[in-house]
């Protein structure tokens, strides 16, 4: 199957899972379109085994998208650059340290809380589960997906300082994550070394040759803009394209390098945001609301591809009963883990400085995950473990996207309530 027909079938359907959601399903774009692909895959599913035909035909499609290299070497660098590009840099910068330490910190114990737990109930049920893998599993999962929660909190009234912290936390954590996911793979692969300098060296190179990276492209890009601007010219089409080589170059140019990529995209967006930023620090000028606008498009339409491949992935999952005891003791697992990842930080933090009302129950409620976790999951070498943390993954991200992303708005409200109640 070439690569056109894979594009073109995986748009319309797209197209008509977003019309379905509309007119019929009526729920968040991100959650409608993703339930109109998996009960689709459900139903080819059932075809199958009842002799209809039309599943191996699927599953070719599915395998063909090639997810993980889709998401991690394509979607993901221009997703995460529209929603870095796209927020608020001055109510950013405010919770700076507070956003860093959870990003950072925050999925260290996430992620050795969720590996050795997992590993241990393993055991419990005597199934065979490596620790490495379990933790490996820890860092896939640890991360907010910044493209679920951006889009679900657009929807609900978290409060300005609980919204800009947590969309901070889910643009950087998805970075950190990924550097820690790729750093724990090579251990496993026998290419990293487990020690001090071993470890200071990886995160140096791939963090700090991220951000580099990222405002060097930043800042080139800048200086082009507003060399065109002050020419006086009108020709938008320039300066988007100029945004679009900023996302793909930049990305390209830190794989080449073997540095953070995903971190690139978010420096440059951030540094791209602020740059925009007139010093009224009110309006847009036309250049900036039509590159807006335009970023906006791709992300809508990419958010929506992305969850309809979500949704197909089940397709191709190799669902056992050796997993049934798994699936139902993770999603707990993973619910407490991240308890503890926010409140353990903050708890810390508030010796140091004045923090906001931070609620930690509804910061674990807005800590949905999405495709980077099930990206980075299907990148593993083929085994039996990487079946097990694949189903696990699929498992909390299903969860977290139609029982968290649905429920987040009464749980905030909530919340709310109870503590104006207390007052």
């Amino acid at each position: 199957m070439d690569l056109f027909t894979v594009f073109a079938i995986l748009i319309t359907l797209t197209a008509v899972f977003s019309f379905l959601n509309i007119i019929y399903i009526k729920l968040p774009s991100t959650v409608g379109v993703m339930l109109a692909s998996l009960v689709s895959s459900i139903v080819i599913i059932i075809s199958g085994y009842l002799g209809f035909g039309g599943m191996d035909w699927a599953i070719k499609l599915v395998k063909a998208a090639d997810f993980d290299h889709l998401v991690m070497n394509g979607l993901l660098s221009f997703l995460l650059f529209a929603a870095a590009s796209s927020v608020n840099i001055s109510d950013l910068k405010e919770y700076k340290w507070t956003i860093a330490y959870l990003a950072t910190v925050g999925i260290i114990i996430s992620t050795i809380f969720i590996g050795f737990t997992i590993h241990w109930l393993f055991l419990l049920f005597g199934k065979e589960f490596p620790l490495l893998y379990a933790v490996i599993f820890g860092a896939i999962i640890s991360p907010i997906d910044a493209v679920v929660v951006l889009k679900l909190l657009k929807r609900v009234n978290a409060g300005q300082a609980m919204e800009t912290i947590i969309t901070g936390e889910s643009l950087f954590n998805d970075a950190a994550a990924v550097v820690l996911f790729v750093f724990l793979v090579a251990i496993a692969g026998g290419n990293a070394e487990f020690t001090g300098g071993g470890i200071a060296k990886f995160f140096v190179k791939e963090a700090l040759g991220g951000m580099a990276l990222g405002l060097f492209f930043g800042y080139l890009s800048h200086r082009m803009i507003s060399k065109i601007i002050k020419e006086g010219s009108n020709d938008h089409i320039v300066i988007v394209l100029i945004t679009l080589a900023l996302v793909s170059g930049a990305y390209t140019a830190a794989e080449l390098l073997d540095v953070s990529a995903p971190l690139t995209s978010v420096v440059a967006g951030l540094f791209l945001a602020k740059s925009r930023r007139r010093k009224t620090g009110e309006e847009m000028t036309i250049h900036e609301r039509y590159v807006h606008d335009f970023w906006n498009v791709i992300d809508e339409v990419l958010n929506a591809l992305l969850f309809v491949l979500i949704g197909l992935e089940v397709l191709v999952l190799n669902f056992q009963t050796t997993f049934i005891a798994g699936c139902i003791l993770v999603i707990p697992v993973i619910i407490i883990a991240r308890y503890i990842s926010v409140e353990a930080p903050l708890i810390f933090l508030r010796f140091f400085r004045k923090l906001p009302s931070l609620k930690g129950f509804v910061m674990t409620w807005c800590g949905l995950r999405g495709g980077v976790s099930i990206a980075l999951a299907l990148s593993l070498p083929r085994s039996d473990d990487r079946d097990v943390v694949l189903v696990l993954t699929y498992v909390v991200v299903v969860f977290s996207i139609f029982v968290q992303g649905l429920t987040l708005g009464r749980v905030i409200n909530w919340a709310s309530s109870r503590e104006r109640g207390i007052k």
